[in-house]
């Protein structure tokens, strides 16, 4: 099958372009100009991700896309309006490209959202396909894109494949996660001894099968499908950072800080949601694309986590 990977060059597209290829796929990755490309995997023209954007020159030829590119969730967004910044890029940039694909007749488009679009938190109960409230404008953004896709799927005949990752860690993770190896990695250590929460994420080698398997067995003509996956187990944030550190080869150092008072310093430094994304609990099940398709996780969260921590142990070497 021959697949378009938009953001080809990004995290998860840089790794998600070798699985394919790997799988036997002809891949292209829509880039902009004089981005670099694995050997192997054929350069388009990315558009600009808007109600305007022409994405006719990536599509053509080609018989799916995987769609994941997009205006990511920042810490710390200075735009005036941050929700109709994401709904330009995340849902009128995304439904533009849906509808240019089922006129090229490309056959399927799988949407990278995210667990974002569910919500902040859980109560003992896992984010599934159908409980969807998210709280910002990142996630309400995503969950908007998904509805307008599932109109174009009805109206086009164009399947449709959305999934909700959590945290996505790996070779090359970025933001919040890489600073935590390095935290870890330097024996810092950090107040969260007394968390007893229960968070899911997803490996990166994980997410790109996940990926691979929906691409190998699409919905029907004019069906749209959502999946939520995670790696196989939830765990706490000290239960992490043990983990990590225990991949990384050093003691895991962790103060037990009550979490009231974790929250209030929170407040008072104005990172009321980070703190909260720290101590709450955000638990995804991946049973309904397991039943729907038979896929489930391929490498533990051990496994994850020691691949990740043996790329930062080479790129320490190398820098």
């Amino acid at each position: 099958m021959k697949v378009l990977i938009t953001g080809a060059n990004g995290f998860v597209g840089k790794a998600l372009g070798l699985r394919l290829l790997e799988a036997g796929h002809c891949v292209c990755g829509a880039i902009r100009p004089n981005a670099p490309l694995a050997p192997g995997i054929e350069a388009r023209p990315a558009a600009h991700l808007s109600a305007s954007g022409d994405w006719n020159p990536a599509v053509t030829g080609c018989e799916a896309v995987v769609h994941l590119a997009a205006r990511v969730h920042v810490m710390h967004d200075t735009s005036t309006d941050p929700l109709a910044e994401f709904r330009a890029a995340n849902v009128a940039g995304t439904l533009r490209l849906a509808e240019q694909a089922a006129a090229a007749g490309l056959g399927h488009l799988v949407f990278l959202s995210s667990i974002k679009a569910n919500g902040e938190e859980t109560f003992g109960t896992p984010f599934g396909p159908d409980n969807a409230a998210p709280v910002d404008p990142y996630g309400i953004s995503k969950l908007e894109a998904e509805r307008g896709l599932a109109e174009i799927a009805a109206r086009t005949g164009l399947a449709v494949t959305v999934l909700r990752p959590p945290l996505v860690y790996g070779p090359g993770v970025k933001g919040n996660f890489r600073s935590l190896i390095g935290l870890v990695d330097r024996g810092v250590p950090l107040p969260l001894g007394a968390i007893h929460n229960r968070r899911s994420l997803i490996g990166l080698g994980n997410l790109t099968d996940a990926i691979r398997a929906c691409l190998d067995q699409p919905p029907g003509a004019g069906q749209c499908r959502v999946f939520t996956l995670a790696d196989g187990e939830a765990l706490s944030s000290p239960d992490l950072v043990r983990r990590l550190a225990r991949a990384l080869g050093r003691p895991a150092r962790l103060l037990p800080v009550p979490v009231g008072l974790m929250r209030f310093a929170g407040r008072l430094a104005g990172k009321t949601s980070a703190v909260q994304r720290l101590t709450a609990s955000l638990e995804v099940e991946s049973g309904t694309m397991a039943a729907m398709i038979g896929w489930s996780a391929p490498m533990t969260l051990d496994e994850g986590l020691d691949a990740t921590a043996h790329w930062w142990r080479n790129k320490e070497k190398t820098s």
